[in-house]
């Protein structure tokens, strides 16, 4: 009866451990996030950057299970004019009310809610996204370097799903309702 006992509970230990979930951070000075947005009726856009505050991947096992990711809506810039004042012209209008409504909105927050895997470094990612304090149901196609500690994907958002509901008054100078996002996320040295 003793032996039985120490067997199982040697097995749920050993369970216990292969299923340990361990918390990765990401380097935020070498993580990327993109976005671009285009116009409707015409080729071209305008494209830009913002900086993660903070993030981390839940791992358990040997797969990533889940994961939280801060976004600094403060840090947001513009990549394609270089006119100053074009630039700091059109960095204020992302930031007012119409679109990412800054000032009362300063974070975005993207959380890993499942991960299906098509085969060891490619998955389907299933996560909530929250803008402007509204939080909405988002998936995306993601690939991981292990070599390097790497993530990377690329998705579209609705933009009028999270109340950024912008529209010009010309009709060919209306801006499409999709967000691309282009994000990179490097994984922070054990020994930084």
């Amino acid at each position: 009866m003793k032996t039985r006992m120490l067997l199982l509970i040697t097995a749920i230990c050993s369970l216990s451990f292969s299923y340990a979930q361990q918390k990765l951070t990401i380097d935020t000075s070498k993580s990327e996030l993109k976005w671009s947005g285009e116009y409707t009726f015409y080729f071209g856009g305008h494209n830009g950057a913002i900086d993660f505050k903070n993030g981390h991947f839940i791992k358990t096992g040997d797969v990533i299970t889940g994961g939280e990711f801060t976004i600094d809506m403060n840090s947001i810039t513009c990549e394609d004019i270089k006119n100053a004042d074009g630039n700091e012209s059109l960095v204020n209008h992302l930031k007012d009310p119409d679109f990412f409504d800054v000032a009362k909105y300063s974070e975005a927050i993207l959380k890993i809610t499942n991960v299906t895997y098509h085969d060891p470094t490619h998955m389907k990612i299933f996560a909530d996204l929250t803008i402007k304090g509204i939080t909405l149901p988002i998936e995306f196609q993601a690939e991981v370097d292990f070599e390097k500690e790497q993530m990377t994907t690329r998705f579209k958002i609705d933009r009028m799903r999270w109340g950024i509901n912008y529209n010009s008054k010309l009709r060919d100078g209306a801006i499409s309702d999709a967000i691309g996002f282009e994000v990179t996320l490097n994984l922070k040295k054990l020994d930084e």
